[in-house]
């Protein structure tokens, strides 16, 4: 079979290879092999044979995203482009039968890839087609109201000849008085004539005065952008939809208006979102993106640098609810400093639990650099479903929120952990062993970068550690290790078998001299390392010692490079 898609692969790259030849095969190719025809011509980047092959695509569905594989390059920006335009044209083309088209995870944010085209500018570009369409759609149907009054002109115009006609048959047929009663009888005609096309020149003006207060009408209501299209906008989207389109979008302040010009009136294409990712937003702006998301398709919601404040946040919880296929929430650096005290701020905390907990569905809940200090209890105890991602970094958490999630309804369903960046001490360790025994049978990730672990914390950590038994990437990075404890840490990764990432610190032997006892995380990033590669030899020697006696030189990555690492190895094989 493998040997058979080989095969069919291997041809559809050399048809899609020479455009010149598509008039010829394009007739007579079977709807069976579009599939792999729209595969080589990505794959090969020919965006000719993109659009030519998605103009007049014969199935309903098509999927082009999705999970790539490792390795697998996203698709180039051309032959994006070209889809894009080319589902426009499909639109009038009858050759053509797609109903839904799903680009969800075509965007590329590894700015490593060159000529790819990340989620603001496919979200970007998305936006334009469907509001190319729509315009393309009032344009067409303009035309062709155009087209029925020049019609009603011309049967008017044929009744009035008919008129004259009957007239002239009842007319005399000899003599001056004849002559004379034919010439009044045309000059009546004429008058009326005349009396009916001034008629009609008033019905069009009426027609040209009604469409311009209606122009005025959605002008006022701020949808000047969108005029053109006053005969759809009272139209249901079932009515007027010929094309659902299904994506994730990354929406700012510079893209917010197209957006939701596209998601704000009917037309013939639809976008649906998937993952809305939002940055540097109002709350207002949010709430108003929201209202206009279909319900049933959202999946998760990502708000990065936004000044929400805790007021904000409770106003927009709320407004997720309505959603039910919800089940992400993310928040990142979103203003929620917690440390200083203000007017109110009780109530909007009151406000943000039970807005938290209308999410029935949610399953990963991150909340980054939000400094909530003492009220993880308030925010997770009001949630109905235990949570399975659960990423706290920078949150200034204390041992009294370690010591309520150590027993929380989420800790034995925990498949995802992030406590990177709170500090944790002495006091903390009982909670954190006690909560990875309460996620041993589920945790398959764990990060704990930058929490002050020295030789003496990490060694109470271990034993708790090595019974995580379905751990895949465990992530300790800017830790004040030696390199004893170091070794240490790679004795107990190498003895758990599901293991596959180790991201761990650079021992302090590598350091520049002068470091202090107990340095920050904030100290280890920015001091200087050893020139000499002796100490950074040593240490890689003594990993891949220990490596080789426990047989995991070959499945499990031991890495110390913070940008470099893969995270997809931490993916299910």
């Amino acid at each position: 079979m493998k040997m058979v898609l080989s095969l069919v692969n291997l041809c559809a790259r050399e048809v899609v290879s020479d455009h010149s030849s598509s008039p010829y095969w394009l007739n007579c190719v079977p709807r069976e092999l579009y599939r792999a025809l729209l595969d080589a011509a990505f794959t090969h980047c020919r965006p000719l044979a993109v659009g030519e092959l998605v103009q007049r695509w014969p199935e309903r569905k098509l999927i082009v995203g999705g999970n790539r594989k490792a390795g697998e390059c996203p698709p180039n920006r051309l032959c994006v482009q070209a889809l894009l335009l080319a589902v426009v044209r499909g639109l009038t083309d009858k050759r053509c039968s797609l109903q839904m088209l799903d680009l969800s995870g075509l965007q590329c944010e590894d700015g490593r890839v060159e000529d790819s085209m990340g989620g603001w500018s496919l979200s970007v570009a998305l936006c334009s087609m469907v509001l190319q369409a729509r315009a393309a759609a009032s344009r067409a149907q303009r035309k062709d109201g155009e087209r029925e009054r020049k019609r009603g002109l011309e049967a008017e115009r044929d009744r009035g000849t008919i008129k004259r006609d009957r007239g002239k048959v009842g007319c005399g047929n000899s003599g001056e008085s004849s002559q004379g009663g034919h010439r009044v009888e045309v000059e009546k005609m004429e008058c009326r004539t005349n009396e009916q096309m001034l008629a009609e020149d008033e019905s069009v003006k009426g027609i040209r005065r009604r469409m311009e207060i209606q122009r005025r009408r959605t002008l006022s209501e701020g949808k000047s952008n969108i005029s053109n299209n006053s005969s759809l906008c009272n139209q249901d989207w079932d009515e007027v939809v010929m094309v659902h389109v299904r994506a994730d979008l990354f929406v700012n302040s510079r893209s917010w208006e197209r957006v939701r010009d596209a998601l704000s009136q009917p037309g013939p294409l639809r976008l649906h979102c998937r993952y809305l990712r939002v940055e540097e937003l109002l709350a207002p702006s949010i709430a108003s993106l929201l209202g206009l998301l279909p319900q049933q398709d959202l999946f998760g919601v990502d708000i990065r640098y936004s000044s929400l404040g805790v007021s904000g946040l409770a106003m927009l919880l709320p407004l997720l609810a309505p959603f039910p296929q919800l089940h992400s929430l993310r928040l990142h650096y979103c203003n929620l400093d917690l440390q200083r005290t203000q007017p109110g701020q009780e109530g909007a905390l009151q406000d943000m639990s039970k807005g938290l907990g209308s999410l029935k569905r949610l399953k990963r809940l991150c909340l980054t650099a939000l400094r909530l200090p003492g009220h993880l209890r308030l925010l997770l105890s009001s949630l109905s479903q235990p949570l399975e991602v659960l990423e706290l970094p920078y949150l200034c958490l204390t041992s009294t929120d370690l010591a309520y999630l150590s027993c929380s309804q989420h800790a034995p369903f925990l498949k995802e952990l992030d406590l990177s960046e709170n500090w944790l001490d002495e006091s903390s360790m009982p909670s954190l062993r006690r909560l990875l025994a309460q996620a041993q049978s589920s945790l398959c990730q764990l990060s704990l970068c930058g929490c002050g672990l020295s030789d003496t914390l990490l060694g109470a950590l271990l034993p708790s550690l090595s019974c995580c038994r379905v751990l895949r990437s465990l992530r300790l990075a800017l830790n004040p290790l030696s390199r004893t404890g170091l070794l240490s840490l790679a004795r107990t990764a190498a003895g758990i078998p599901s293991l596959r990432l180790l991201l761990y610190p650079n021992p302090l032997e590598e350091y520049e001299p002068g470091l202090p006892a107990s340095p920050s995380s904030a100290q280890l990033l920015d001091w200087p390392l050893l020139e000499e590669s002796e100490g950074r030899e040593l240490t890689l020697r003594l990993l891949d010692e220990v490596l080789n006696l426990r047989g995991r030189s070959r499945d499990l990555l031991v890495t110390s490079d913070l940008l470099n690492y893969s995270p997809d190895l931490t993916v299910d094989d």
